[in-house]
């Protein structure tokens, strides 16, 4: 894997220190659009997506499954490769186990 194919997205420092509800129409800092303007496009185009998630206030549930388990339901993607091709760093383990539960989730409920 060279650069060219990992992003690392910082929420913090590039979409907010207050992350928001699940959707748009609640506020600016949705995970749904956090999932549309930052992992989506990666994805698509095969790369890894490194998410460091400390720097922020706190995540709602909502924000997270949002944005891990949606990106999940919007592309069809399986555990295996969302957890290969989505990697969380954060010092709050319970963050990153939440995020892995909704990807988990996100693929055992697809049809």
């Amino acid at each position: 894997m060279t650069n060219a194919d990992v992003v690392r997205i910082n929420i913090a420092k590039q979409f907010t220190k207050m992350p928001g509800g699940r959707y748009v129409s609640l506020g600016p800092f949705s995970g749904e659009r956090f999932r549309n303007d930052f992992l989506l496009q990666p994805l698509r185009e095969g790369k890894t997506v490194i998410v460091e998630l400390d720097g922020v206030r706190g995540y709602g549930s909502s924000f997270l499954e949002e944005a891990f388990g949606g990106v999940v339901r919007e592309l069809g993607l399986n555990t295996a490769d969302a957890l290969r091709r989505i990697q969380i760093v954060t010092a709050v383990e319970s963050w990153r186990l939440d995020v892995e539960d909704y990807i988990r989730s996100a693929d055992a409920n697809q049809p």
